[in-house]
């Protein structure tokens, strides 16, 4: 009888801490994984709704004025909103990609 509670004893002592262990480890990997990878889906979700945002951005051509898209008048001067979306577009083009036209006028 006392054989085997000094086996069961030993099998315990070797079981236990071989899974506390593992479920130990496993968890900090977890935990570093969460730290990680939440403030990188945070950045991620405000990138995407900067992006949205910024494509229903409408200027008006009159006075200047910032509207977000919901009206299709001008807030400040009542100007139509409806075919600025094209023309802001290419305010926010590179530099590099922008077409300039010149006119030629003759000087006397």
């Amino acid at each position: 009888m006392n054989k085997q509670l000094v086996i069961y004893f030993l099998m315990f002592l070797i079981v236990i801490p071989v899974f506390g262990f593992n479920f130990l480890f496993n968890l900090l990997g977890n935990i570093l994984l969460l730290i990680f990878l939440v403030p990188l889906l945070i950045l991620l979700t405000t990138l995407i709704s900067f992006n949205s945002l910024k494509s229903k951005i409408n200027i008006c051509d009159q006075c200047g004025n910032i509207s977000l898209g919901i009206n299709n008048d001008c807030s400040r001067c009542g100007a139509d909103l409806s075919d600025i979306n094209s023309k802001n577009f290419e305010k926010f083009k590179k530099p590099s990609e922008a077409t300039i036209e010149v006119k030629a006028e003759e000087i006397n």
